[in-house]
């Protein structure tokens, strides 16, 4: 049986562990790639493909989760190709950086359809197109998550390293807000009806954000360094087997629990993020896009407001009070802020609305801030019980869970929207019932997830003075890295 040692009292005092501003900073622009290229298209593929061109939502729903299943396929591969690689460039920074460049270029292509088409060239267009885009977007994400998790040695500079990321995310995620009001824009109506070419505006859209997030992969990869690369511990341990990258990951007992957390999560917010927009549309604004447009770019503001609050706050309290209790309080903030949304969706008060984007970024920057740092910590732990550095098969086989929950949750976003009785040709004419059930799926749906988290993190055992035992041990053995 596995375990880990008890804490020791005569630790050698470590080297400094800040990372300078440069790095810290370089690192976190990477989320624009990141968030961009992995959300905004689920985004933007309902009111594209349902609402403008009339492509039925469960149809929608299965090409995204079959998309996010192709994802979690992928994922290990370049997560054993990126610990594997030796480079003058490092194990991270070359695939950084071609996977940026394949994304942003790939982003504006996914809408390259055309209204003439039927509804099942369409869908075919859209599981293609996607197939294509995902690798590029592998090959990004899987070395950028696994480059995190070995920036530094230290239990809360790890945190901070998160902070700094989380906190620029905030900024990046204004730019899935306001993806939905974009497309709705004057600019791209058509001349005759006067009504929004949802998918023109679509097309403009990502083809900006896309040039964008090449830029940001240039700034990852030229501001950041690999700290364990350069050490002989990285660059000669053995090379690792396609199936180690997946089964001996799962060997490791708090990554499994850690694995529990991010699942449960996952799947409630994934399905939210679409819902919640409905509720807006057809609830508050009475199928008005227009106006769901404006306020949902609003929600985005008043989320990223606040979701920068709870990354800074929540990682302020990490560090007095421990990742694990302080991962307690922000999924009980989560419960709070999701029930919250049945008495904030109100169409007489459709400012509500702010407050309950707010609370749920508050809690969902706050959870994704802690999360990253627990799962470098697993990856030291597992360095003393196998004697190597595997980011990269953390980072896949934890991305594998979590697409794996997100493909269950964008297939069962439409299915739940057709068994609400949805129908996009009403436009703001949906039954009460089908308004109630939409309402209900907002809070209840996410609320399930939280729960599913908080049992695994009950079992999660690596607490700061466990870690402070690890580190110790490690450079006894293998020197300060």
């Amino acid at each position: 049986m596995q375990t880990f040692p008890t804490p020791l009292s005569s630790a050698r005092p470590s080297p400094p562990d800040c990372l300078p501003l440069r790095q810290q900073l370089g690192y976190a622009l990477g989320s624009a790639v990141d968030m961009w290229g992995h959300w905004l298209y689920p985004i933007l593929a309902f009111p594209v493909f349902n609402i403008f061109l009339g492509v039925s939502p469960w149809l929608v729903s299965l090409a995204l989760m079959f998309a996010r299943i192709f994802d979690a396929v992928c994922d290990p591969f370049f997560g054993w190709l990126s610990d594997n690689a030796r480079s003058r460039f490092g194990r991270r920074r070359p695939f950084i950086l071609a996977g940026a460049l394949a994304g942003g270029i790939g982003l504006p292509l996914l809408f390259r359809v055309s209204p003439a088409w039927s509804e099942g060239r369409i869908v075919a267009f859209m599981l293609v197109s996607s197939f294509l885009y995902v690798p590029g977007m592998c090959c990004f994400n899987l070395p950028y998550q696994s480059l995190g998790s070995e920036l530094t040695p230290s239990y809360h500079e790890r945190t901070r390293v998160m902070v700094y990321r989380n906190g620029i995310q905030q900024v990046m995620i204004l730019g899935l807000c306001f993806g939905p009001q974009f497309v709705t824009l004057s600019w791209f109506a058509d001349p005759r009806t006067g009504a929004p070419n949802l998918l023109r505006g679509a097309q403009w859209y990502t083809l900006g954000l896309g040039a964008l997030m090449v830029a940001a992969g240039f700034a990852v990869a030229g501001l950041v360094r690999e700290r364990y690369y350069p050490s002989v511990l990285a660059r000669r341990q053995a090379r690792l087997s396609l199936s180690d990258t997946l089964w001996n990951a799962l060997r490791c007992p708090p990554f499994r629990r850690l694995l529990v957390i991010t699942l449960g999560f996952a799947i409630g917010t994934s399905m939210t993020t679409t819902l919640s927009f409905y509720d807006t549309a057809y609830y508050v604004c009475r199928g008005d896009l227009a106006a769901a447009g404006r306020w949902n770019t609003l929600m985005g503001v008043a989320g990223s407001v606040l979701g920068l609050i709870g990354v800074v706050g929540f990682g302020r309290l990490a560090r007095r009070r421990g990742k694990r209790t302080t991962m307690a309080l922000a999924l009980a903030a989560g419960a709070a802020a999701f029930s919250g949304t049945w008495w904030l969706y109100d169409p007489r008060a459709p400012w509500l609305q702010l407050g309950a984007a707010g609370l749920v970024s508050l809690s969902t920057a706050a959870f994704w801030t802690l999360l990253g740092s627990m799962n470098a910590d697993v990856v030291d732990a597992d360095e003393l019980l196998t004697g190597q550095r595997r980011e990269g098969a953390f980072a896949a086989c934890s991305s594998w869970i979590m697409k794996c929950g997100l493909a269950l949750g964008a297939g069962g976003t439409g299915i739940l929207l057709s068994w609400a009785g949805f129908d996009a040709k009403l436009g703001g004419g949906q039954s009460v019932h089908t308004l109630t059930l939409m309402r209900l799926m907002v809070a209840g749906v996410p609320l399930a997830g939280i729960v599913v988290s908080t049992f695994g993190l009950g079992g999660f055992s690596l607490s700061q003075s466990r870690m402070a035992a690890i580190r110790a041990q490690l450079e006894l053995r293998r020197g300060l890295v």
